[in-house]
């Protein structure tokens, strides 16, 4: 059952990133071009209607799936590459590296991520480049917490210290002692900030300071069209659905790998 749901996820999962590359040739119409009457409904106005200014909503989400993912993703590697080298630094160097970095990544963590990026937003402006840098550096903190006790525990091991002894870089450690065995645990944590970051860019987004107009991500949508739903039109639930769909199928993909790695490490 567990591999029907891990099957199901990775379909799911590839249908959407399909379609956010292939946006420009799915799309019926350019997402910003009003071709309908406002709310028109599905069939009248397209596939899944039209929004408030009339344009087709099933080209709209195609090309907000392009941002919601895009960045999703491109956070994701950002904060996994500065999270997981200060979390190695910290575990080779030791000393007041790694009290400065843990006390500094305690100072990020203690304020909520929503009103730490909104504040940085407000003061920095809402620009896209501002969005990914903030949510990177707060995706960086979970990383750093989640794999420093882990890259911990590898660095205390002989064949570790056997490389120290033959007097081995930081690359070294990084790329050929320390990476590789923490491997599953990265992979599992990257696919989960993944899903994190769907939901926090929407939520961003839907309170007016992720994607500006007139591009938006579902997020963004789901906010443009909440007022549809006054006059008897479901086209938020489309937007939202896809959000559902990302963080649903991540987390199946995640669930089947925690699952098959937990059961290998018990046999050994």
């Amino acid at each position: 059952m567990r591999r029907v749901g891990f099957i199901v996820s990775l379909v799911c999962f590839a249908l959407l990133i399909l379609a956010a590359i292939l946006a420009p040739h799915l799309a019926p119409y350019a997402p910003n071009q009003p071709v309908h009457m406002p709310y028109a409904t599905p069939g009248d106005g397209g596939l899944l209607g039209a929004d408030s200014l009339g344009r087709d909503m099933f080209s709209r989400i195609l090309f907000g799936l392009r941002y919601t993912l895009g960045i999703a993703l491109l956070v994701s590697f950002l904060a996994a590459a500065g999270g997981v080298t200060l979390a190695f630094m910290a575990a080779f160097r030791q000393g007041w590296t790694d009290l400065l970095l843990g006390r500094l990544v305690d100072a990020v963590m203690s304020v909520p991520q929503i009103i730490f990026a909104l504040v940085v937003l407000a003061v920095a402006g809402v620009s896209l480049t501002t969005l990914v840098l903030t949510m990177a550096v707060l995706e960086a903190t979970l990383f750093y917490r989640v794999i420093r006790p882990i890259a911990g525990d590898i660095v205390a091991m002989d064949y570790v210290e056997v490389a120290r002894l033959r007097g081995e870089g930081l690359r070294w450690y990084l790329f050929r002692e320390i990476l590789p065995n923490a491997a599953p645990t990265l992979i599992a944590e990257f696919g989960i900030r993944i899903a994190y970051a769907v939901l926090f860019i929407s939520g961003l987004s839907f309170l007016g300071v992720g994607v500006q107009p007139p591009a938006a991500d579902l997020g963004g949508l789901v906010r443009e069209n909440a007022l549809a739903i006054s006059v008897g039109q479901l086209s938020p639930l489309a937007p939202a659905i896809c959000i559902a769909a990302i963080t649903l199928s991540v987390n199946g993909i995640v669930d089947w790998f925690i699952h098959k790695y937990s059961i290998r490490a018990e046999l050994g």
